[in-house]
C-alpha cells in the first residue's frame, strides 16, 4: 500500500479534505438522479459505493478521529447500508501507512533520538496501520516486538474533525443533531483517552494483570521504550480472524476461540466493571494453539453501578418481570423521559422489552452458537425497524449506552464470524435479581 509523507494538520487543510469529499459526493448524487431518469427502478448501491469509496478515501488521508469514527460505524449493521460498512471497515487495520521520515521524526521527537538507536532493528515499513496510529516490527535483545506509533497531530484534531463530521454523520445515520450530540460528546472522550499511550500502557498493565484467563494471551509491555505517542511491546505471532476463518479451522478451533472471546469481555464487564470496548476483529490475533491475542487497551469503558444494575437486571437468567419495577429502570437509563405520556410509556416498555428479550437470549441459555443466523437476522431485523420509527428519532439513554452497545454487539458480530458455540454461564452478572442460570442448551 501507498505511504503518506504528510497529513494535513491545520484546521484549514482539513476542513479543505472535507469540502473537497463534499463536492464529490454532490457530484455523485447528480451523476445517480441523471441516470434514475433514465432508470426510474434504479437502486442507490452504485450511489452508496461511490460515496463510500470518496468519504473513506478522504478520511483515511486524514486519519485521526475522523478515520476513527469511520471505523466505528462500519460496526453497526444497522447504522449505515452495506457498501459503507464493508469500505469503512478497511480502517480497522489497513489504512494506508506514514512513510518512514514521519516516523523517526516522532521518535527523535519524543526520544532525542531515532528508533535505530533505541531498538537493534526497527522496520521504518508499517506492518500494520489503522486509524490512530499504526505498527512496526522491532527486535530488541533477541526479543521480537511490536511498536505502536501515533500519527502527528491526531490528538490536537480530535474536536474539529469532529465537528466537520457532523454533517455526514447526520445525513449517513439519519438521527436528530441532539441524538447525534450525545453521541459525539462521549466519543470525544473515548478519542482523547486513545490518542494517550501512556495511560494506554497503565491500563495495558492492569488488565494483564486481572484477566489470567485460560487460551487468553497478552503480549508484555516495554515502558521505558513507551511515552505519550508511542507503545512498545511484545511481537505477538498469529493472524487475524479473516485469515483464520480462510483457513478453514474446525468446529472446536472455532469454539475455543469463541470461548477465550465470551469470557474475557464478561470477566471484564462482570468483575472489574471496565471493558476493552473497541472489539473490532483488528485487535485480536489467533496466534498458535488456538489462543486468542488481544492487542489494544487504547479504548477502555469504565461501567458506573448506577448503570451497570439496571443494564444487566434485563439480561440476567431471571430478569425483572415486575412491569412498574422494569420501567422504573428504564427511567433510571433514561430509556423513558419525565415527559413521556402514558401512551409513550407503554410504547416504549413494550418496544424495549422486544429489543432486551432478543440481545439477551444468549445470555439465559447457558449455552449459545452464535452462527445461527436467524438469531442475527431477528436481531438486526428488529434494530433496523426500530430504527425507520419516528418515536426512536429522539434522544433516549444515557451516554454508558453508546459504548456498553458498541461492545456487545461487537462481541456479538465476532462470534456470528467465527461460527462459535460458546458456554455463557461463566461469568454471569451480579445483580440482585439474579438467580441460578438455566440449564445448557
Amino acid at each position: 500500500m501507498k505511504e503518506q509523507n504528510s497529513i494535513p494538520r491545520s484546521r484549514i487543510g482539513r476542513s479543505g479534505k472535507f469540502i473537497g469529499t463534499g463536492i464529490r459526493i454532490g457530484g455523485n448524487y447528480l451523476k445517480h438522479y441523471s441516470k434514475k431518469l433514465i432508470n426510474p427502478d434504479l437502486d442507490r448501491e452504485e450511489l452508496n459505493k461511490d460515496n463510500a469509496e470518496d468519504i473513506y478515501r478522504s478520511l483515511s488521508e486524514l486519519k485521526g478521529s475522523a478515520l476513527k469514527v469511520a471505523q466505528m460505524l462500519s460496526m453497526d449493521r444497522n447504522l449505515l447500508p452495506k457498501a459503507y460498512t464493508d469500505r469503512f471497515s478497511m480502517a480497522q487495520y489497513s489504512a494506508p501507512p506514514l512513510s518512514g521520515p514521519l516516523i523517526v521524526k516522532t521518535f527523535t521527537r519524543h526520544f532525542g533520538a531515532p528508533p535505530s538507536a533505541l531498538y537493534d532493528e526497527f522496520d521504518l515499513h508499517s506492518s500494520n496501520a489503522a486509524s490512530i496510529g499504526q505498527v512496526h516490527r522491532a527486535r530488541l535483545n533477541g526479543r521480537e516486538l511490536a511498536v505502536k506509533v501515533q500519527y502527528p497531530g491526531v490528538a490536537e484534531s480530535i474536536s474539529s474533525d469532529l465537528k466537520m463530521v457532523k454533517p455526514f454523520a447526520l445525513k449517513l445515520m439519519d438521527v436528530s443533531e441532539r441524538e447525534l450530540q450525545v453521541y459525539m460528546q462521549e466519543v470525544e472522550e473515548k478519542l482523547l483517552e486513545e490518542t494517550d499511550y501512556e495511560l494506554e500502557l497503565e491500563r495495558s498493565q492492569y488488565f494483564t494483570a486481572q484477566c489470567r484467563l485460560p487460551d487468553v494471551v497478552f503480549p508484555g509491555y516495554y515502558p521505558e521504550l513507551s511515552c505519550k505517542k508511542v507503545l512498545t511491546m511484545d511481537w505477538l505471532e498469529g493472524v487475524h480472524l479473516k485469515e483464520f476463518l480462510e483457513s478453514g479451522p474446525s468446529a472446536e478451533a472455532r469454539n475455543r476461540i469463541g470461548q477465550a472471546l465470551w469470557d474475557f469481555y464478561n470477566f471484564q464487564l462482570h468483575e472489574l466493571r471496565a471493558v476493552h470496548a473497541d472489539p473490532h476483529p483488528g485487535n485480536f490475533l489467533i496466534l498458535p494453539g488456538n489462543r486468542l491475542g488481544i492487542l489494544d487497551f487504547g479504548c477502555i469503558k469504565e461501567i458506573p453501578e448506577d448503570f451497570y444494575t439496571p443494564f444487566f437486571s434485563f439480561v440476567c437468567a431471571n430478569p425483572v418481570s415486575d412491569k412498574n419495577e422494569t420501567i422504573a429502570r428504564f427511567r433510571q437509563m433514561q430509556m423513558i423521559l419525565p415527559g413521556d405520556s402514558d401512551s409513550q410509556v407503554a410504547f416504549y416498555y413494550r418496544h424495549y422489552r422486544e429489543m432486551i428479550d432478543l440481545f439477551a437470549l444468549p445470555y439465559r441459555s447457558g449455552a449459545f452458537d452464535f452462527a445461527r443466523n436467524d438469531y442475527f437476522n431477528a436481531l438486526y431485523g428488529y434494530g433496523e425497524k426500530v430504527t425507520k420509527m419516528k418515536e426512536f428519532k429522539q434522544a433516549r439513554g444515557v451516554k454508558h449506552f453508546i459504548y456498553m452497545n458498541r461492545t456487545l454487539f461487537g462481541l456479538y458480530n465476532i462470534l456470528n464470524e467465527l461460527g462459535a458455540r460458546v458456554r455463557t454461564d461463566t461469568y454471569l452478572p451480579r445483580v440482585a435479581n439474579d438467580a441460578t442460570p438455566v440449564t445448557a442448551l
